[in-house]
């Protein structure tokens, strides 16, 4: 399969990458990203060699770009990976994320139909449901986004569910729960925690902590969005999660234990506006339709993620001394 990612130097890009040529070695895979803070080159150094990758700068939001690269490389289906993602950002800048989220997904999708691609998958996140006090959400529930992030990420949803409808094109789209493991900028709350706690820093925990999370490693993400491109329905939408649900409290006393280090590393601070109370997802769809199920248990995806942030200090080192620049950073980066 000849196979266009979009924002594919991201964390959840780069990754599914890296899983899917290692499980078809055969495939060709273009990676099309516009490098902006959170895509990093280096997230894939190690396969800029192998015969099935290429890259190309881009910006989804460019239509020339796409319909160059789709024709040149004769592009059968496209994942989008790319978007704004990080919910501090969008507070402080909600048009940028309008302008990927929603502008770039209509020109990603026009694409599809012009090219008349077999699939283009979206990748979206439990945030477009909005606060759950109990229950999950399913693949009917209704969206109810609390920040610009989600809101915008619910738009292009939205419009990807409506081409199908208007137009029959071959679109799925998936909402994940919290995903974490490898390459993650540190930006999000595990690998700062993890980098803060090697720096011997301490961890900046927003409000009381009790805020509840469902956490997904990225490789059994990877292999949800294998199953959703081989065999997923068009027109559908699959829920991807974990069941493991934790308090931001749980997650960091995990990371505390793993460090041999005291709740003393904790640092409260102010809660961030609209900040949601707990997300959760129902994925049985995709485990009774597509034969899906989480592999890897948080404990030992926790694990596996710090020792990964161990081994590469080099990578996240850079990113922390020089390039992180946002407003989660500017407030709690250096937070002692």
């Amino acid at each position: 399969m000849n196979l266009l990612i979009t924002g594919g130097a991201g964390f959840i890009g780069s990754n599914f990458i890296r899983y899917i040529l290692k499980v078809n070695p055969g495939w060709k895979i273009v990676n099309y990203d516009k490098l902006t803070y959170a895509g990093n080159p280096e997230n894939l150094l190690d396969l800029q060699n192998l015969p099935g990758y290429s890259f190309v700068r881009g910006d989804i939001s460019d239509s020339a770009a796409l319909s160059q690269v789709i024709q040149d490389h004769h592009i059968e289906a496209v994942i989008n990976y790319a978007a704004e993602t990080h919910v501090d950002r969008s507070i402080n800048d909600p048009e940028a994320f309008l302008k990927t989220n929603v502008l770039g997904v209509h020109c990603l999708l026009e694409q599809v139909r012009k090219f008349k691609l077999k699939k283009f998958i979206q990748i979206s996140t439990d945030e477009v449901f909005g606060s759950l006090a109990q229950g999950k959400f399913n693949e009917e529930s209704s969206f109810h986004p609390s920040s610009p992030y989600a809101a915008a990420k619910a738009g292009g949803d939205l419009l990807v569910q409506a081409y199908f409808t208007t137009y029959t094109t071959p679109v799925i789209v998936t909402h994940s729960s919290n995903i974490y493991g490898p390459y993650q900028y540190p930006e999000k709350l595990l690998p700062l925690f993890i980098t803060n706690l090697l720096e011997d820093k301490t961890v900046p925990l927003y409000g009381d902590g009790h805020h509840v999370r469902e956490w997904l490693y990225i490789e059994d993400h990877c292999r949800a969005i294998e199953a959703i491109l081989e065999h997923g329905v068009p027109g559908q939408v699959y829920n991807i999660g974990s069941g493991e649900e934790k308090t931001n409290v749980q997650v960091t006393e995990a990371l505390l234990a793993l460090f041999g280090k005291s709740t003393d590393q904790i640092s409260f601070v102010p809660d961030r506006p609209g900040h949601d109370v707990r997300y959760a997802v129902d994925s049985q769809k995709i485990s009774r339709e597509l034969g899906w199920q989480p592999q890897v248990s948080f404990e030992q995806g926790l694990a596996a993620t710090v020792e990964w942030y161990k081994q590469n200090p080099l990578w996240w080192s850079k990113i922390k001394n020089g390039e992180f620049k946002n407003y989660y950073a500017a407030q709690y980066l250096n937070y002692n």
